[in-house]
C-alpha cells in the first residue's frame, strides 16, 4: 500500500502548518503558542485534548472501540521545541523570533503527527486507543523525563510507544530502524580545580590550576582508550575551560565542563566514578583539590525487538521493500525519547529528509531546512502503524 491518498491530499495544508510553526519557534518549556496550535487542531479533529503536562505538553486521545476494558493502546510521540540559535536561511517563512530556530525539524515532527491525527480521526479505521503525545523540551532539557515523571503513561496508558526523527542525509522516501541499542546515554560534568594563585613569573610559589586542568583534560581521554571496554562505546569530551583574568597572574582555580556519553549498561554510575577518580587523582598529584559535579541527562535509547519489527513492516507497507534502509548506525548522540522507552516498549525510527538534487544542511545548523516533501510520508507511517497494530 503506497502513501495514503487522503494524507497526500492534505499535503498543502500540512505544509502551511509546518511553515507557520517554523516561523514562530519556541524553546524548551516555553512552547505556549505551539502547544495552543496543536491543541486547537486536535480539538478541531474531534480528538480529546489534555494540556499542561510538563508545563507545555499536549496529549490527544482518540478512542475507537466497543467500550470493553483492556482495549489495546498505542502512543505516538512528536517533539515541539526549537533551539536557542539564529536562523540564516532567508526562507520566506524563516524564524520571526531573534535567536530561536527550528533547526532540528521538530516543526516537521509535530506536523506529521498532526496529519496522522486528522486522518485517523476522519477514518477511524482501527480498534483501540491512540495517544498523540506532543512533547516539549527535547533539546537538552528532558521534557520526556518530566512527562514520564508526571504520570504520562498512568494517565494515558499505552502498550507501546513510538517516536520519529527526520534525517537530512538520508534520501526522502526511505526510513531506517535499529533494534536494540540505538543512541547513547548523556551526562554533563563540572570539575573545579582549586589551586593557589601566584605571579606568572613565580609559578613555584603557587599551585597552577591551569596546568593541572590541562593534565585532567588529557587524562580523561584514557577512559575510552584504556580504562573501559571499547565495545561499550564511551566518549568523554571537555567542552569548556574557564580560568584566569590577568595575563601575568595564575588564578586560584579553573573550571572544566563537558559531556560524557556511553552505551555501557551501568554508564550512569561507572563513567561518573571514572571521571571523578581521574580528576581527583591528577589534582592530588599536584597538590590541588577538586570539586566534582555530575548530572545524568538521558539514558541509553533501546528499541524493543518486537516493536522494531513492527515498524519495519509498516515501512514496507507504506514505502515498499526498497523504502527500508539498513539499520541506522548507533550514534553517541542522545534523545530523551529514551525515558519513554524505559517506561514502555517501543521504537524510535528515522525518516529520510534529504532534498533531491541539492545538499541538506545538517541538524542544528543555522541553514538547516526541513524537507516538506516528507510530510505525507511520515504522516502515512503513523497512520498505517495504528491501522496495522490496532486492526478493526
Amino acid at each position: 500500500m503506497p502513501i495514503i491518498e487522503r494524507i497526500t491530499e492534505m499535503h498543502g495544508e500540512m505544509t502551511a502548518w509546518r511553515r507557520d510553526l517554523h516561523a514562530h519557534p519556541e524553546i524548551a518549556f516555553e512552547e505556549t503558542r505551539t502547544a495552543a496550535f496543536v491543541a486547537e487542531k486536535l480539538r478541531a479533529f474531534g480528538i480529546e485534548v489534555s494540556e499542561g503536562m510538563a508545563k507545555t505538553g499536549v496529549v490527544g486521545t482518540l478512542v475507537n472501540d466497543d467500550g470493553a476494558s483492556g482495549a489495546p493502546s498505542i502512543g505516538l510521540r512528536a517533539d515541539m521545541d526549537a533551539l536557542p540559535m539564529p536562523e540564516h536561511t532567508d526562507l520566506p517563512y524563516a524564524s520571526t523570533v531573534p535567536g530561536k530556530m527550528h533547526a532540528c525539524g521538530h516543526d516537521g515532527h509535530t506536523t506529521m503527527l498532526l496529519g496522522a491525527a486528522q486522518y485517523l480521526a476522519e477514518t477511524r479505521n482501527f480498534k483501540g486507543r491512540v495517544q498523540f503525545i506532543f512533547q516539549p523540551a527535547e533539546e537538552m532539557a528532558g521534557g520526556g523525563r518530566v512527562m514520564v515523571e508526571e504520570g504520562l503513561f498512568e494517565q494515558f496508558p499505552v502498550d507501546a510507544v513510538y517516536g520519529m526523527h527526520n534525517w537530512p542525509n538520508m534520501p526522502a522516501g526511505r526510513m531506517s530502524i535499529r533494534a536494540g541499542l540505538g543512541m547513547a546515554s548523556a551526562a554533563a560534568f563540572e570539575i573545579v580545580v582549586q589551586g593557589l594563585g601566584s605571579h606568572a613569573a613565580a609559578p613555584h610559589q603557587g599551585i597552577d590550576p591551569i596546568l593541572i586542568g590541562a593534565h585532567i583534560v588529557t587524562a580523561l581521554q584514557s577512559i575510552s582508550s584504556r580504562v573501559t571496554n571499547p565495545i561499550e562505546g564511551i566518549v568523554v569530551s571537555v567542552t569548556q575551560f574557564h580560568g584566569g583574568d590577568a595575563i601575568n597572574a595564575l588564578p586560584d582555580s579553573v573550571t572544566l565542563k563537558g559531556t560524557a556519553r556511553s552505551f555501557a549498561e551501568d554508564s550512569e554510575t561507572s563513567v561518573a566514578a571514572l571521571i571523578q577518580r581521574i580528576a581527583e587523582g591528577t589534582a592530588a598529584a599536584h597538590g590541588a583539590t577538586v570539586k566534582f559535579e555530575y548530572q545524568h541527562l538521558y539514558p541509553v535509547l533501546v528499541n524493543a525487538e518486537d516493536q522494531s519489527l513492527i515498524a519495519e513492516n509498516v515501512v514496507r507497507d507504506v514505502l515498499g521493500d526498497d523504502g527500508l534502509e539498513p539499520a541506522y548506525p548507533r550514534t553517541m548522540a542522545s534523545e530523551d525519547f529514551s525515558f519513554m522507552l524505559n517506561a514502555r516498549p517501543g521504537c524510535f525510527v528515522r525518516i529520510g529528509a534529504a532534498f533531491e538534487g541539492r545538499a541538506s544542511a545538517p541538524l542544528h545548523n543555522s541553514k538547516y531546512e526541513f524537507n516538506d516533501d516528507v510530510l505525507p510520508i511520515g504522516a502515512s507511517f503513523w497512520a498505517r502503524l495504528v491501522e496495522m497494530e490496532l486492526p478493526k
